[in-house]
């Protein structure tokens, strides 16, 4: 039951955003009494914290999964910050807005751990991207690491690029992967321009 609460209330939060969403409302599609959800959960905040985990840990295992099955790793890395981004604006921007201005520890919190995680995951990703020779020699993983989470942080969490209304794609593919391609080397530019060739047939 506790498996099916989360899963419900992540979607809720998701939907229609965090701050007016009470603990009733959030597990009304399961048809169960808020006294249920208590015998889990100490508040809604707890709630949310561990949807939060939830979302997240999805994320980081959707992650893994794509370095498994994509043998290289600069499209590895453009297919990671595409993924992300469809996940984050597939989200009520509600939801986004009442985390960062109500909860903002909670996330810094939750991030911070995941983040360790990316950061381990991006570095082996880089660095195999370098020895393989798609990547410039001269790169500093923790730096480029950094750097692209700083602009992923202000395109999803800032209104910075908000006023130029584009798609997530097109925001992405001006602002990070523009990022990325000056990390290649010729070899890594000319597999990037072959991805998007076959994805665009």
């Amino acid at each position: 039951m506790k498996e099916e609460i989360l899963a419900i209330s992540l979607q809720q939060f998701l939907k229609y955003g965090i701050r007016k969403m009470t603990v009733q409302k959030l597990v009304a599609p399961l048809g169960i009494s808020t006294k249920t959800v208590y015998k889990y959960f100490s508040n809604k905040e707890d709630l949310l914290k561990q949807c939060l985990n939830l979302h997240y840990g999805k994320l980081t295992a959707e992650f893994v999964l794509l370095k498994e099955m994509e043998e290289n790793p600069v499209i590895a890395l453009f297919k990671t910050w595409q993924r992300a981004t469809q996940v984050d604006f597939g989200a009520n921007h509600i939801f986004y807005h009442d985390l960062n201005y109500y909860f903002p520890k909670l996330q810094d919190d939750i991030l911070e751990k995941q983040y360790k995680k990316y950061n381990n995951w991006f570095e082996e990703i880089i660095t195999a991207g370098v020895s393989q020779g798609y990547l410039r020699k001269d790169i500093i993983p923790k730096v480029a690491i950094e750097s692209i989470r700083v602009i992923y942080t202000a395109i999803t969490r800032t209104p910075s690029y908000s006023k130029f209304k584009l798609a997530p794609a097109t925001l992405i593919q001006n602002t990070i992967e523009v990022f990325l391609r000056g990390l290649c080397t010729d070899k890594g530019l000319k597999f990037i321009q072959q991805y998007y060739s076959t994805i665009l047939e």
